[in-house]
Order: structure tokens, then sequence, then C-alpha cells
């Protein structure tokens, strides 16, 4: 059994995580026993093809979904075990941004950014705009608090969301496919925001990505995704002299100027 002590040095922790959708023959196997850790207070990407598993992992850190077997752990907390109101403390100190930015089309900038604040705190209103015009500021959305959602640019929308997800000061930050739809052009400066962004505030961060290999750049640890196995790299590097053919095959489809130093 796996304690909370065990998950000290991990801000998030797989323990032998299995997860599968569907029945007999028609059964999927997303996860199989996949265990990994989450460096705490550094940047993870989570890449892998397409339906391998990478928004399940960030449902499972959430809690929407529940794995069939092993643990989750979150700061120490098993997270399927958890009730109602103690998941609810747990995802306090998450912040998340999500494909779409999510952002309400009625609601004006400030009133995007403002509303974890109004939603989950008592802070008084003179406090709420001073925390979200601070917030607004460093994420170089000074002047843009009247716009709505419309009114706004794809890089735009995704400063606004992060301004959101920013506002109850996490630990931990989920970033779901945070590029898509962007430019090369706008995908590296959304990248630059993160990595600023991170190094300033300190929290943990997870990206989900399918934007390899520029998303390495931003990694502390990569975490790859491949029929219900996970492996974890510190670098891009380590990859290329993965052992596993499918890891080495990844490597060749994403191969590019600049994935490694040595090239593949």
């Amino acid at each position: 059994m796996t304690t909370e002590n065990d998950a000290a040095g991990a801000a998030v922790r797989f323990v032998a995580v299995s997860k599968s959708f569907g029945r007999g023959e028609k059964r999927h196997l997303v996860l199989n026993e996949a265990s990994f850790d989450v460096p705490t207070g550094k940047t993870t990407v989570i890449a892998g093809g397409s339906g391998q598993g990478k928004s399940v992992t960030l449902k499972l850190i959430l809690g929407l979904l529940k794995p069939d077997a092993g643990q989750v752990l979150v700061f120490g907390k098993n997270v399927a075990a958890l009730g109602v109101h103690a998941l609810r403390e747990l995802r306090m100190q998450f912040g998340v941004l999500f494909q779409g930015s999510a952002l309400f089309d009625s609601l004006t900038v400030f009133e995007n950014v403002a509303l974890p604040l109004r939603e989950r705190t008592r802070l008084e209103e003179g406090a709420i705009r001073r925390k979200v015009a601070a917030t607004l500021e460093q994420l170089e959305l000074s002047g843009h608090e009247d716009k709505f959602p419309a009114q706004l640019s794809g890089g735009m929308k995704k400063r606004v969301g992060l301004a959101r997800a920013l506002q109850l000061d996490p630990k931990l930050v989920l970033f779901d496919e945070p590029t898509t739809g962007l430019d090369p052009v706008m995908t590296r400066e959304i990248y630059r925001l993160f990595e600023v962004t991170q190094k300033r505030l300190g929290y943990t961060a997870i990206i989900v990505s399918h934007d390899v290999p520029q998303v390495f750049a931003l990694a502390d640890q990569i975490v790859l995704i491949n029929r219900g196995e996970l492996d974890a790299f510190t670098d891009a590097g380590q990859i290329v002299d993965s052992h596993k053919p499918a890891i080495r095959e990844f490597a060749r489809t994403v191969t590019s100027p600049g994935f490694t130093d040595r090239g593949v």
C-alpha cells in the first residue's frame, strides 16, 4: 500500500495505474499498470499518438475518472478515495488551461479571469480587482479588460485562459493541448509565456500535447504513452536511445532539426 509519505517528493504519482474502456472484445486498454512521478515545481510534458490516453491521464489526476486498478496520488492523496468535499478542496490547488481556453463568451476578459475568485473565495471586490489587474499586467493583457472573447485572437484567448487558471495561486497547473489552432509563431510565443510564468511562480506544470518536438523544449521530464505503457525521460536524447522499438519509432516520426543535439 502506498502512503502519503511515499509520494512526498512528487506532486503527482501514478502507481501501477490501469484504465480501460468497453467490455469483452471491444475493451480498449488505455493504461496498463502505468507508473511515473511528476516532480514538484517542474514541467512534465505528456506526449503520444492520438487515442493513447493523454487526456485520460489528466482526467485521472483531476478525479474526473477513477482507475480500474492502482493509485493516482496528488500531493500524497489518493484521488479516487477522496469524498466530494475533500476532492473539491484538492482541486482548489489546481489550475487548468483547457484546449479551447473555455472562456465564457458572455463575460469580458476581466469577468472571465475574476470568476474563480468570486466563486471560490470570500475576497472583497476591491481585492479581486487588484489581483486580477496584477495578473493581467503580468500576462501583457492590460487594456483588454473590457473585451469579450469574440474580440480576441487565438493567442490572446490562451493568455486569458492562463490568467484565469492562475487566480487561485495553484500549486499544480494542467495544460490540455494548449496550442491547438495556433500558428507556429504564436505557438512559440505561448510556450515562452508558459516557461516564464512557471519559473516565476514555481508551480508544477503538466502539459498534454501533440505538438512535438517543439513542446519538449519546455520539459524537465517527458512522459510518452504508447499502448498502455508510460516511459519517462529527462531529455529528448534519451528517447532516441530507448531500447524499445516503439519509442525509437516515435522519435523517428517526430524528427526535425533541433529534436536532439545529435539527431536520430
